[in-house]
């Protein structure tokens, strides 16, 4: 697969995961400075590594939302507590993602992804209605 190949699957990728405006709105963004980077971003992370055949995109999620809680990426992590719905993760699967990182990543970080995931929660609920 060449660089545009790899770059046009991890954009469909990145659009299944994180939403056509969520995209959209990154792609809109695009400078000198930051345009190679998010190349970069769709090419491999979502062209490479999220579409290895090794693991479901459920199971992708769940990883990457334990990984931010320990490294401590608010803005990431919001993002993808989001986007883990379009992977068929549940509200009761986070949870206990969440109780796992606090054995894992300590309770300051634990406590932080709860508060965290209950904004998200309502902010989704919100959207619903």
């Amino acid at each position: 697969m060449n660089d545009e190949q790899r770059y046009q699957q991890g954009i469909e990728v990145r659009r299944a995961v994180l939403g056509d405006s969520h995209v959209d709105r990154s792609l809109s963004q695009l400078t000198p400075l930051n345009e190679e980077f998010q190349d970069f971003i769709s090419r491999y992370a979502w062209g490479e590594i999220w579409t290895r055949p090794g693991l479901a995109r459920h199971t992708r999620s769940l990883i990457t939302i334990a990984m931010l809680i320990a490294l401590n990426r608010e803005a990431e992590l919001r993002m993808h507590l989001k986007a883990a719905v379009n992977n068929g993760v549940t509200r009761e699967e986070i949870k206990e993602v969440l109780m796992q990182s606090a054995l894992y990543c300590g309770l300051p970080a634990a406590n932080s992804a709860f508060h965290l995931a209950a904004e998200v929660f309502a902010e989704q609920d919100r959207e619903a209605d």
